[in-house]
């Protein structure tokens, strides 16, 4: 238990930077999943065209 009250300036510092974080986070799991999908070489289902002879 905390023997002051937290001051309203650190309430919203505090939600600005778990938004700042949250975004981060967002941004990372998009680069990381590009990445994946790169190396993997899938073609995210797009079919293959057939060769006809």
């Amino acid at each position: 238990m905390s023997l002051r009250k937290s001051h309203e300036l650190h309430e919203r510092r505090f939600s600005r930077n778990l938004g700042v974080g949250l975004t981060l986070a967002a941004f990372i799991v998009i680069i990381f999943g590009l990445t994946i999908v790169k190396v993997s070489g899938t073609s995210m289902g797009v079919p293959a065209q057939e060769v006809q002879n």
